[in-house]
């Protein structure tokens, strides 16, 4: 089977990774994570950054599948509900909101930016290492930190669901597959489902 250049984004998604562990204003650059599914999906009207270029879900069935890091078991029902999906997508955008939240705090000069990732919304791990400060307002590193935990947290949680079952079971509750899903059916007319 010929490969596309679009196969090779697992590297874009590592490499994200690995440059935020560095310095954590690269962090920023995973917000093309954010749009480029939903330009995709507004005007195409279709999922093709999931089924395509997505490089999360690529690095997934790289490691999960050709590394066997995966135990290839099906997915529970319940990850697979409508319920599920979209309380996720639901709690995902609170805590997007919260991390915009705190980055205006930040911004406003009313908190002091916390240079710290927080893993799966509750351990905060020490990260000062990737940040020394720059000639952007601190505000910057604060959405930086921010953001990178987000990302992080995903990862994790699709690393799990990886090893638990089939290695790109991330891709069943991904809040941006669910919100991409959802601009498709409106744009094509489809009901929900």
């Amino acid at each position: 089977m010929k490969k596309h250049w679009y196969d090779y984004l697992w590297i874009v998604s590592l490499t994200y990774l690995i440059l935020g562990f560095f310095n954590i204003l690269f962090a920023w650059l995973g917000l093309l994570c954010f749009f480029i599914p939903l330009i995709i999906s507004i005007v195409c009207g279709n999922k093709g950054y999931c089924n395509r270029y997505c490089g999360r879900g690529q690095l997934f069935g790289l490691i999960g599948g050709r590394f066997g890091l995966s135990r290839k078991k099906d997915v529970p029902h319940w990850l697979k509900t409508k319920t599920f999906r979209y309380g996720f997508l639901i709690f995902f955008f609170v805590m997007f909101f919260q991390m915009l939240w705190n980055t205006y705090l930040v911004f406003a000069g009313a908190q002091d930016p916390r240079q710290v990732v927080t893993l799966l919304w509750t351990f905060k791990l020490p990260w000062h290492w990737a940040y020394h400060g720059t000639v952007l307002h601190p505000g910057v590193a604060q959405f930086a930190f921010s953001f990178y935990s987000v990302m992080l947290t995903s990862t994790v949680l699709g690393f799990i669901t990886m090893i638990l079952f089939k290695p790109r079971s991330w891709c069943v509750y991904c809040p941006m597959g669910t919100m991409t899903q959802l601009i498709c059916k409106a744009k094509n007319g489809f009901p929900s489902s």
